[in-house]
């Protein structure tokens, strides 16, 4: 199963070195460029005179933790649906998402906080790493089980730095709004997932199809990280929004929209399912596309009622989305998409980005008062109308896209260039290419039978 000798000694070599090369690389740019920030720095903070219960760290940092859970423990155990790809899909989460944090600190700070020659970080920079490390995890489940951890982490220093320029041209250059990331970390990583899919397209991926599926005990794994960020999403979104009603509007509209996303996905997947039945596959994805599609809009005046609809709107598309459009994907466009991505982020992602349009287009000095400023400063300080903060943010989504779908294409060549090791089509979505499993030694007489050989023998 593991391959040929030379294949194993390659695979031997190959992630070691990367991996040494670049924790190695990024140690010395830490080293030369990262520096604490002022409220961070012993020094720098109590030249300021400032109280420790001034320090922004105590607010930030309990939505630091929910949104490192829901990356480390909600997109790993999310994709351990496949039957025998449960190692490859925790543990490659683990391995990408330690180094886009490490490598995205680096690229967001020369983008954003780079002064006097060093990078300043704390607290807000380790969540904008999470935010990256997202993206990175979402385009992974586009490719999850068809590419080998070397792969994966070279599609992860591409998509960072190309992560970073396209939050950089959004929020800074365009001043559009995007406080849960609709568009800079679901659409975004979404697209880049499925144009490397495609480029990664494999004809003769059927010679797998048997591992493709889902057991009873993986899908019941898999509704662990359901349940994980379908809990921590309102923090997800609303973790740098601006402290007090900002925030908690976000947590507010991201929490209503995920419970009619639930309501909607049970719905759907009741009534276009056979005899009537629920498809675990539908609750595992669709029930969180709520989160998603308030993204862009969750700090803005969206209303409990907008949210609720904008909810129930994502969770019956994303359920739609996989029972008639991912054969589609694949069948018509060559799009072999994993996870789904693409009906959990991709089209709720797009719907949130246009509710952000929708809703900035109707921002009004009445409906805000004086927390316009805290939302909309360019619309309060009279250098942008609403109508034109829409159609920037109408811009921002067709940026994204550009970004993400030239993305995936240079990272799928990046991937296609043959020293790489990729698992064979025979033994794609299979742990013990990559990992040791306990049992792969033993005789076969002492091995569980499979389901295909115990129905063989009988």
């Amino acid at each position: 199963m593991a391959g040929s000798p030379s294949r194993a000694a390659g695979r031997r070599l190959q992630l070691p070195l990367l991996c040494l090369f670049l924790q190695g690389a990024t140690a010395v740019l830490f080293a030369v460029f990262v520096r604490y920030n002022h409220k961070t720095d012993a020094a720098l903070w109590h030249r300021g005179n400032y109280s420790n219960a001034d320090d922004e760290f105590y607010f930030r940092y309990p939505s630091f933790q929910d949104v490192h859970a829901m990356v480390f423990v909600g997109f790993g155990f999310l994709m351990v649906f496949l039957q025998r790809y449960g190692f490859s899909s925790v543990g490659f989460t683990f391995l990408l998402a330690a180094f886009a944090l490490q490598w995205s600190t680096l690229v967001q700070g020369f983008l954003h906080s780079f002064h006097s020659g060093h990078i300043h970080v704390g607290v807000e920079s380790m969540i904008n790493a999470d935010f990256c490390a997202g993206a990175v995890l979402i385009s992974l489940g586009a490719v999850l089980g068809k590419t080998g951890p070397a792969q994966l982490l070279l599609m992860a220093l591409l998509e960072v730095v190309l992560f970073g320029i396209n939050e950089f041209v959004l929020l800074h250059l365009l001043g559009v709004r995007d406080a849960g990331g609709s568009m800079t970390i679901h659409t975004f990583g979404a697209y880049f997932g499925l144009v490397l899919s495609r480029v990664l397209y494999r004809p003769r991926l059927e010679k797998s199809k048997h591992r493709q599926g889902s057991v009873y005990h993986s899908d019941l794994f898999a509704m662990i990280g359901t349940i994980f960020l379908w809990i921590f999403w309102p923090s997800f979104n609303s973790a740098l929004t601006a402290l007090g009603a900002g925030q908690h509007r976000t947590a507010l509209n991201t929490y209503y929209s995920l419970a009619a996303s639930t309501l909607g996905t049970f719905a759907l997947s009741a009534l276009v399912g056979e005899d009537g039945r629920l498809d675990m596959v539908h609750i595992q994805n669709a029930a969180l596309a709520g989160g998603v599609v308030v993204g862009t809009s969750s700090e803005m005046m969206l209303t409990p009622f907008g949210a609720l609809a904008a909810g129930f709107l994502a969770g019956t598309v994303s359920t739609l989305g996989y029972k008639f459009f991912t054969p589609i994907l694949e069948s018509k466009f060559k799009v072999q998409d994993t996870c789904g991505v693409h009906n959990l982020h991709g089209m709720p992602g797009v719907l949130g980005a246009l509710l952000g349009v929708l809703v900035a287009g109707l921002a009004t000095h009445e409906a805000y008062g004086d927390g316009l400023e805290s939302v909309f400063p360019l619309i309060a300080e009279g250098q942008r109308s609403a109508t034109s903060q829409a159609m920037l943010q109408l811009f921002g989504l067709f940026v994204t896209l550009m970004f993400a779908s030239v993305g995936g294409g240079l990272g799928g060549l990046l991937l296609k260039l043959p020293f790489l090791d990729s698992p064979p089509d025979s033994q794609c979505y299979e742990d013990q290419v990559h990992w040791q499993v306990p049992g792969e030694h033993e005789d076969e007489a002492q091995r569980p039978l499979r389901v295909e050989e115990a129905d063989t023998q009988a």
